[in-house]
């Protein structure tokens, strides 16, 4: 059997690693092992990022929840469950909205949600 070169698959391989890595500095842009490893840490943290980043907003969205609640005499915890028990099916994005540009709005649904405690 004859024996097989890897020709342009190798390059076209390290092309596309060597075009990740565009903006890495020194060796990691130009020599195709550091190169591999920066792009497979970049796209790593690019994975694991996208997953904080959720995690982080819903954190901001609850302390505006909070503080706007709290400026309604009202806590965190105790709207979340006037809220269910009103049956208002609001999600945290939509409702740190609210309290955020709409604050008569928020009021009138902090007071809903005292009715139904």
């Amino acid at each position: 059997m004859a024996r097989t070169r890897t020709g342009f698959v190798r390059r076209r391989r390290h092309k596309k690693v060597l075009k990740l890595t565009k903006g890495q500095w020194g060796t990691r842009s130009k020599n195709f092992k550091r190169a591999n490893e920066a792009m497979m840490r970049s796209l790593w943290y690019a994975y694991r990022d996208r997953r904080q980043r959720r995690r982080q907003l819903r954190r901001l969205w609850i302390q505006r929840i909070n503080a706007a609640a709290r400026i309604n005499g009202m806590k965190y915890s105790q709207l979340v469950h006037g809220l269910k028990r009103a049956n208002i099916e609001l999600d945290r994005k939509s409702l740190a909205g609210i309290a955020v540009n709409d604050a008569e709005t928020f009021s009138k649904i902090v007071d809903l949600t005292r009715q139904s405690l």
